[in-house]
């Protein structure tokens, strides 16, 4: 996997082409963080969260990610210790930028909801998620509550590439953005309009690519922090006003990660806790999972700078826990079990595009009504997905089949631009459970390949359990596995090991996913009662 700056620079741009709320005024030297015997282990949440933005509000620490085609977008999570984090929900609903969301005559993978900034505004008490879509404009939610709802504030024309988002001591809102060139927009007070924008800072081509921008107000300076994708992190700052001018420090240059085999921590956010301690929470490439947060703590030179504190030399994989008080209740696990009960799906879940939410009901169990007529995964609507838990998790899911047509096809996937699944297959009035691998897709994200049956065997009955189990350390050998059960208890193997890819391209990584397409035509249905995502 070639993950140089350059390298992926370059291929990223032809592929995408085709928190701030930290107080002003903060000490820059603050005191050592709270004494404490405990320590935390990186990466602090090992599932696929990129592009992090994190603020602090009170007691409560959010950040927010990439979700790219996925819907609901740009996950909100939340913590109150820096270590253990919720998913609290999603600042964009609905992915309504264009047909292609939907999966109607085009698709948008890889397009959507890349780097974006999330922000908390004291005066209104309002979260703000800002981002740009499809380098055409920009896009403003807002929400009293990060669990939401999240509504649509405003467009603005000009697309904000990796966006930072800055509610300044002063209540004036700016934006830092661009790639290479660093520019910085002032918005109006009601956030809807851009009344000003200019270049601040061209980078220089010692360095290469700056983009990913960040952007602080810390003790008067201005700050905006920026990643060289993907080996390096870099910080401009100005003692003039947000316009600059901009003087520019390396941060982090080919740090060794926390995680054996994946890259260089890098492009996230500075959080200060209540006690003035500083943090870093980056991620780090580590395919086939993607992209995983990290955090280390962060001291500050007498003249303003940040320097990341290292163990051995390296980004640490374990530090002393973040001295914070002692959190009003336990965080909801990222993991464990759904029984798809009440009225709505957990904010674990993401559909792969939009879905059609006509063909799909909660509260006894999932109902997945057969969406779309295809043979090609990749264009069935109404696919639903869940992070995939590192290193290594198990996903079991039971089955209702009782309800599907001839050429319908049903079950669980390890999804990505290669994919394999195990489920069902009814023809001529009879139900297989199979294995099937050699889905693809190519760099266009065009499919390939829709599949080929490895492995088969009959079912009867209407219950099913499908399980499969992703190991997703970098490296080889990768290994997903498939097996299925009769009673829940007895589970057998089912085809050859499906070696996950570790291509950076895609850049989500792999996720479960529960499906139900026809082939022939609409009408068929199942039901999945219990979904568990478990560990060793």
């Amino acid at each position: 996997m070639d993950l140089s700056w350059s390298h992926q620079h370059l291929t990223r741009r032809r592929t995408l082409a085709a928190a701030t709320g930290l107080a002003a005024g903060a000490l820059l030297c603050p005191g050592p963080a709270l004494a404490t015997a405990a320590q935390y282990t990186n990466p602090v949440i090992w599932q696929d969260f990129a592009d992090i933005d994190i603020m602090r509000v009170g007691d409560t620490y959010y950040a927010s990610a990439s979700t790219m085609h996925y819907s609901p977008g740009a996950p909100v999570l939340r913590s109150y210790d820096l270590v253990n984090w919720e998913i609290a929900g999603h600042a964009v609903p609905v992915l309504d930028f264009g047909a292609k969301y939907d999966l109607n005559g085009a698709r948008g993978y890889v397009r959507g909801i890349w780097a974006s900034s999330l922000a908390y505004r004291p005066s209104n008490r309002t979260f703000y998620w800002l981002g740009q879509i499809d380098f055409a404009r920009t896009y403003v939610y807002t929400a009293t509550a990060v669990e939401g709802p999240w509504s649509r504030l405003t467009t603005i024309s000009t697309p904000y590439y990796d966006a930072g988002l800055l509610v300044d001591t002063d209540d004036t809102l700016y934006v830092a953005y661009g790639n290479t060139t660093i520019s910085v927009a002032q918005l109006s007070p009601d956030g809807r309009n851009q009344v000003r924008a200019q270049e601040v800072f061209r980078t220089p081509s010692s360095v290469g690519t700056l983009e990913g921008a960040r952007f602080y107000k810390i003790n008067g300076q201005y700050y905006i922090f920026l990643t060289r994708p993907a080996n390096g992190q870099y910080i401009l700052k100005s003692s003039s006003g947000p316009f600059g001018p901009y003087t520019m420090r390396q941060v982090l240059l080919d740090l060794r990660g926390p995680i054996p085999g994946g890259g260089v921590p890098h492009q996230g956010g500075l959080v200060r806790t209540q006690s003035g301690a500083w943090y870093y929470m980056a991620f780090v490439d580590a395919y086939p999972g993607g992209r995983m947060p990290a955090l280390a703590p962060v001291t500050w030179t007498a003249d303003g700078w940040p320097v990341v504190q290292l163990v051995n030399g390296a980004w640490g994989t374990t530090y002393p826990s973040p001295g914070v008080p002692a959190p009003p209740r336990q965080v909801t696990p990222m993991t464990g079990v759904d029984t798809f009960d009440g009225t709505s799906l957990k904010p674990r879940w993401e559909w792969n595009h939009n879905p059609d939410n006509t063909k799909w009901s909660v509260g006894d169990g999932l109902t997945l009504r057969t969406a779309t007529v295809t043979h090609d995964l990749y264009w069935a609507r109404n696919t639903l997905t869940h992070r995939i838990q590192g290193p290594t998790s198990t996903a079991t899911a039971q089955l209702d089949h009782s309800a599907m047509r001839d050429g319908d096809r049903a079950g669980l996937a390890l999804l990505r631009d290669s994919s394999a699944w195990i489920g069902l297959k009814r023809d001529g009035g009879a139900t297989r459970v199979v294995m099937v691998t050699g889905l693809t897709m190519d760099g266009n994200w065009n499919t390939t390949g829709t599949g080929t049956e490895t492995a088969s065997a009959p079912v009867s009955g209407s219950r099913i359990w499908l399980r499969a189990n992703a190991d997703i350390r970098p490296g080889a050998p990768r290994p997903g596995t498939f097996s299925y059960s009769t009673d829940g208890i007895t589970f057998t193997r089912l085809g050859p090991a499906f070696s996950m890819g570790n291509d950076w391209r895609f850049f989500m990584g792999y996720r479960f996913a529960l499906f139900n397409h026809a082939t022939q035509a609409l009408g068929g249905a199942v039901r999945v009662t219990r979904f568990e995502v478990s560990t060793p």
